[in-house]
């Protein structure tokens, strides 16, 4: 299965950029095995759900639990974040 993100590891986090061209039929719920802090690199109008809540702007640093199911929802222009898994 090909990931819709490109990713490389910097100074302890993990920084995924994806693409404007990233078909938003790709960006599907799923959940990961440890808790993380996902936040923007620069300004985007990207989103991000967690379960049963409403999607929130990927300008504000977001705690994801492990476990809970989350998704990305598309904006426009390319979307950089850096995570830090715990």
């Amino acid at each position: 299965m090909s990931l819709p993100f490109k990713e490389k590891l910097e100074n302890g986090y993990h920084i995924r950029t994806f693409s404007n061209e990233t078909d938003s039929g790709e960006l599907v719920w799923h959940r990961d095995k440890e808790d993380r802090i996902v936040e923007s690199i620069g300004d985007t109008n990207w989103m991000i759900q967690l379960d049963n809540e409403i999607p929130k702007p990927l300008t504000e640093r977001t705690f994801i639990p492990k476990e809970v199911y989350h998704r990305v929802i598309k904006g426009d222009g390319d979307l950089k974040v850096k995570i830090k898994k715990l």
